[in-house]
């Protein structure tokens, strides 16, 4: 069985990502074990990391920055307080 895509993101100050999944669990990822990495070290710059959107069930930038939905599921924790996602009925934001 395959993890659950990624329906809704929104960027945290810190360098994570509050991520949305298909199966109605709300996630958390941190990001900042990859901002020293070749292509990842742009999304250091705080305005282009909230340019992040979702792209097929996973996580994308303008400059093909991206992470897999399997990565996302499998590197995140759940999130115990309510999220607002923008553009998510049901969801505040």
């Amino acid at each position: 069985m395959s993890n659950p895509k990624v329906v809704a993101v929104e960027p945290e100050e810190t360098p994570s990502l509050v991520l949305a999944f298909a199966n109605g669990e709300r996630r958390r990822f941190d990001v900042s074990p990859y901002l020293d990495k070749g292509i990842f070290r742009e999304l250091r710059d705080p305005a282009y990391f909230r340019r992040v959107r979702t792209v097929s069930g996973y996580v994308t930038w303008p400059h093909a920055q991206d992470f897999s939905w399997d990565t996302l599921y499998l590197e995140s924790v759940p999130v115990d307080s309510p999220v607002e996602f923008r553009g998510i009925p049901g969801t505040p934001g």
